[in-house]
């Protein structure tokens, strides 16, 4: 077997495992069941059947089983959920609960203050060990704005590899024929299958098809759902309705599938006409570049965007496979992420991690090299804005170096992102 690689995350559970319940979310084969089963004594597996009723016929032996306890894809029998949550009441914590998907038709307790939920998203380039990860995030949110003067050997070429590789461990290690049929038959599974798990029906799987299309071409974009759906069905009468597009979007949300980032909206005053449009972004790059029919070539070649003024097709999934990342990193010390646009379009940043106190680091990213004034005026707009708020800004990119420009804004290849 495989050895195991590190994930982010792995530092967040050895804290809390096994004094505090925790609740692993995310997508199917995201690598929850063997983070979560290697730090546990006793594994059970809810989506085997045999495991599933031998469980329900006698809920309270979780209490008794040797622990830490890992309840792998929890939301096939969701009385579990209640089960923990009275064991944590009764001074038993040691559970670790895995789910893939939001349970359907299940009323259980939210869980809060007894259960802590994580979401574990796949590989980012942190973990993905593609260079020694020197620039540290923690480091970039004390504000102490140190030199940065370490080097990435990682290519252009190398990061459009990335994006299609995928950042589930078991897709990504395959070749690369063998890698796509694998997401091609990921993508069918949600359609054809899980969609209807989810107790919906689903009357024209080639609708949601078509909507995942879109949202995959609208990486990156605040774009209407209703513009989704319009370019989902081009030249069609009779196009699903407003209603079934929500539904989509709520059935893949509660598959873990989609990861869209929130609007910013600050709690001071220095900012205003700010809009709360969520950014679109997949579980994973590799899945929007498989639903576009996309390899790493097609990337290199400045393949442009279904929609103009979008800018191209590899700047989007490189930002959202920078995104990941950060993200991963982010939730791992608690902070949020989000990203900045004013209502007019003026002004953004394409991301924002707000930490503890009001700390602001503010991340654009540029798929190239070299950054000049025209790529930092967005950040030092900000600046303006925050003041002393605003603890530290960098452009992510694709280049070799890290550096200080001279306004101390810092720019850092996407490679040497560390915890």
């Amino acid at each position: 077997m495989e050895a195991y690689r590190t994930r982010v995350i792995d530092s967040l559970l050895d804290d809390l495992v096994p004094d505090i319940a925790v609740a692993l979310d995310g997508p199917r084969g995201v690598g929850k069941t063997v983070t979560g089963a290697r730090r546990c004594t006793t594994v059970i597996s809810l989506d085997d059947p045999v495991q599933r009723q031998t469980l329900a016929a006698d809920l309270s032996r979780v209490r008794t089983l040797p622990g830490p306890v890992f309840l792998d894809e929890w939301q096939r029998h969701p009385p579990v959920w209640d089960a923990v949550r009275r064991a944590v009441d009764d001074g038993i914590g040691h559970f670790v609960l895995a789910g893939s998907a939001t349970p359907v038709d299940a009323t259980i307790h939210s869980g809060a203050g007894r259960i802590v939920r994580l979401r574990m998203r796949p590989m980012g380039l942190t973990e993905r060990a593609l260079a020694s990860a020197t620039v540290s995030l923690a480091d970039l949110m004390t504000g102490a704005r140190r030199l940065l003067r370490e080097s990435s050997p990682v290519t252009l070429a190398q990061y459009a590899d990335e994006i299609v590789a995928s950042g589930f461990p078991g897709i990504r290690r395959l070749r690369t024929r063998q890698r796509e049929l694998q997401l091609d038959g990921y993508l069918t599974t949600v359609v054809e299958r899980d969609f209807e798990s989810q107790g919906r029906a689903l009357r024209r799987p080639t609708a949601l098809r078509g909507w995942l299309s879109a949202y995959a071409a609208a990486t990156a974009t605040i774009a209407s759902y209703s513009s989704l759906l319009d370019a989902a069905t081009p030249g069609q009468v009779d196009k699903p309705s407003k209603v079934t597009a929500i539904e989509f979007r709520e059935v893949l949300d509660g598959l873990w599938l989609l990861d869209p980032v929130p609007g910013w909206l600050p709690t001071s005053g220095a900012l205003d006409r700010l809009t709360q449009a969520p950014k679109h972004h997949l579980a994973d790059p590799a899945l929007a570049a498989r639903l576009l029919n996309v390899d790493a070539d097609a990337l290199l070649s400045g393949r442009p965007r279904q929609t103009r003024g979008q800018g191209s097709l590899f700047g989007a999934l490189f930002e959202s496979l920078v995104t990941q990342a950060v993200r991963s990193v982010a939730a791992a010390h608690g902070w949020e992420t989000f990203h900045l646009r004013t209502r007019g379009g003026d002004h953004e940043v394409d991301l924002i991690v707000e930490g503890p106190e009001r700390r602001v680091l503010a991340i654009e990213v540029k798929l190239g090299g070299s950054v000049d004034d025209d790529d930092v005026r967005h950040l030092r707009w900000l600046a303006r804005r925050l003041g002393d708020d605003l603890i530290d800004a960098i452009v992510v990119t694709t280049g070799p170096e890290a550096y200080r420009r001279p306004d101390g804004i810092g720019v850092v290849p996407a490679a040497l992102i560390g915890t």
